[in-house]
């Protein structure tokens, strides 16, 4: 019989860790490649959007946190956290759906990179370089979970860096044009083109798809339960400096680009909008230093990806028998060695798909991903609704109705403006996890819950 150290995980994650983890989820190909598409989509009305995205995001995430200091020690995962408060069926279609959404991200991101990667060696193929980052992931989140904290940290790291380098650049730019032709004339490039909504409020609501896809991976912090040293401390306070941070480098950025460039110059460059602001500094090689930057960032994300969905596979199959649960196995690293390389095997996968979809992947799989960070969030609002029926609290209420009802009319706006094809693929995907819960209902099942199946 295994001892119980080696069939639990280790808690070696602290709270810089899981921070820099949530930022490596979220600051991804949504901001540096991402960014120009939806830019492309409203022109400069994507700050709006950028602005309702971020306000939803504050709600869900406070309402993740509340969820954090309510559950028990034994909790695990999204599942673990909202299944008090939606049941087995529930929590179950939590953990699938949010597990194919971390298999759809890391081909999205490797395929993003690999794109970046193109403008060094436009003649090799997408896939070859696909292929390297799935190595290169695989061998990183074998070792430790220490190992793959400290490069996600620093890989984070990396990419704050030139974020903040970009605002700081950006505000010295839109600063000298000010001084050069005052401040409306600066301004100005924000409606000079079309007007501030040239695609007017279709623009915006097709953009929100862009931007939901952006913010999500930012409940990744709940991921982090089991790894963390104390829970209850390290997880609230991750949240609150993952918030300000992923609205800020989202907002201002943007902000700034759309004050020193046309919005269709953005919406049309080749390279990340990012590199432009560089180049005007006239740093020497400037689009090389950033595009390498973004590379590194990608890459980071692919990381936290595999680290999600490994953990996820984890404890969906730890407590099951046979061939299932000698994936949830663990090495003397305390790593669910066969779930990483399960979870990393999609990335071959995304060498196949790339090879024959080509460029036009990494659209299908932001247009997929969108629904699903939808109904992630959905779910926590729904949780965080029912916590705060349980305590009365009027505050929090009303806050994740809020978020609960604007959801769902950006639900109904993705409908109307998403690609059918990827819309019935996704619908059958949820098909799938939903309905093959019966078969699986007895072992997920729990006594006492405070709330029924819904």
């Amino acid at each position: 019989m295994e001892s119980t150290e080696q069939t639990k995980l280790k808690k070696q994650l602290s709270s810089r860790h899981i921070t820099m983890l949530a930022l490596g989820g979220a600051i991804g190909a949504g901001l540096f490649k991402g960014s120009g598409e939806a830019i492309g989509i409203a022109g400069p009305a994507v700050l709006l959007a950028f602005l309702i995205g971020g306000g939803i995001l504050f709600i869900v995430m406070s309402g993740l946190g509340k969820l954090v200091l309510d559950g028990g020690d034994t909790q695990h995962g999204l599942s673990g956290l909202i299944r008090p408060y939606l049941g087995n069926h529930s929590a179950d279609f939590v953990d699938w759906v949010y597990y194919s959404m971390w298999m759809i991200n890391i081909i999205a991101e490797a395929v993003a990179a690999a794109s970046f990667l193109q403008l060094w060696f436009p003649h090799v193929p997408a896939w070859c370089f696909i292929l390297l980052l799935a190595i290169l992931t695989t061998l990183i989140n074998l070792y430790s979970v220490r190992l793959f904290a400290e490069t996600e940290y620093w890989l984070a790291f990396a990419k704050i860096s030139v974020i903040i380098l970009m605002i700081l650049f950006g505000i010295y730019l839109v600063g000298q044009q000010m001084l050069g032709t005052g401040i409306f004339p600066t301004l100005s490039q924000l409606t000079d083109h079309g007007g501030f909504t040239p695609h007017g409020l279709k623009g915006v609501v097709s953009s929100l798809l862009v931007v939901i896809y952006s913010y999500g991976g930012s409940e990744l912090i709940a991921i982090t339960v089991s790894e963390a040293d104390d829970p209850k401390k390290a997880i609230p306070k991750a949240i609150k400096g993952v918030m300000g941070r992923i609205v800020s480098f989202y907002i201002i950025p943007l902000f700034l680009l759309l004050i020193l460039f046309p919005w269709n110059t953005l919406a049309g460059s080749a390279v990340s909008p990012f590199v432009l602001v560089f180049e005007q500094m006239n740093i020497p090689f400037a689009s090389d230093i950033v595009n390498f930057v973004i590379v590194l960032a990608l890459f980071s994300s692919i990381n936290s990806g595999v680290y999600a969905s490994s953990r996820l596979l984890f404890f969906r199959l730890k407590d099951k028998k046979g061939t299932a649960k000698k994936l949830a196995k663990l090495n003397k690293h305390y790593v669910p060695q066969r779930a990483v390389l399960f979870c990393t095997s999609v990335l071959y996968l995304g060498v196949i798909l790339s090879y024959f979809v080509g460029d036009k992947l990494f659209g299908y799989l932001a247009g997929s991903l969108s629904y699903t960070v939808l109904v992630i969030w959905l779910m926590i609002s729904a949780a965080a609704f029912r916590l705060a029926l349980k305590k009365g609290t009027w505050q929090a209420k009303s806050f994740n109705l809020f978020a609960l009802i604007a959801l769902s009319l950006i639900l109904i706006g993705i409908l109307m403006t998403n690609s059918i094809g990827v819309t019935v693929l996704t619908a059958l995907l949820y098909a799938v996890i939903f309905f093959s819960y019966q078969k699986k209902k007895d072992v997920f099942a729990i006594k006492n819950e405070p709330f029924s199946s819904i």
